[in-house]
């Protein structure tokens, strides 16, 4: 008899259990249809969110964890980012990027991405106008204190490092909320 009256209990808490499940799933079927017609907002997301959906900025975005920059870079800005492609940081000499990420190596990676932003936002329209507007090169400073030289070649927008290295916008104009992003092709170095 006791058997009967668990098993009982058990169909019983079951069929609740299976009931309250149907329940819910009609309810967010009432909320679908209720939102049908609306027009989603899909907001943009700031630097990081945009470099950490792309694969190919999987070393920046690594790298910005371990200078402990994320915070920074998803703040209100706003922010242009010459942010090295996965390929830029394999152009560096081997073991550079595993030194940087190194804990005691903090600060130097620090000046390093910090030397990629400049303050406020600069799409490349301005900055193509620019460089044209002063005789060929325009002179940005970055968040890190140097500065960097853009100018053109063959409609390609240049930056020279403070060392004289030189790297290419490959990807102009990804916007985020906080700013805007240009994909280059190789790491500049402050000096």
């Amino acid at each position: 008899m006791k058997l009967i009256k668990s098993l009982t209990a058990l169909s019983l808490a079951g069929l609740i259990l299976t009931s309250c499940g149907e329940a819910k799933k009609e309810e967010v079927v009432e909320e679908v249809v209720t939102t049908e017609g609306a027009v989603p907002v899909v907001e943009t997301p700031n630097i990081v969110g945009v470099a950490s959906g792309n694969a190919d900025f999987s070393t920046l975005v690594a790298a910005v964890g371990a200078a402990e920059l994320v915070e920074t870079l998803s703040g209100e800005g706003p922010f242009t980012v010459f942010a090295p492609t996965n390929a830029a940081f394999e152009k560096l000499p081997a073991g550079t990027v595993e030194s940087l990420l190194k804990p005691e190596n903090k600060e130097k990676l620090t000046a390093v991405l910090t030397y990629h932003v400049v303050a406020g936002k600069f799409e490349a329209a301005q900055v193509i106008e620019a460089i044209n507007t002063n005789n060929g090169k325009f002179e940005v400073a970055t968040v890190q204190g140097g500065k960097i030289t853009l100018s053109l070649v063959d409609g390609n927008v240049i930056l020279t490092d403070a060392n004289g290295g030189k790297s290419t916008v490959v990807i102009p104009d990804v916007a985020a909320s906080n700013g805007v992003i240009h994909a280059i092709d190789t790491v500049v170095m402050p000096k």
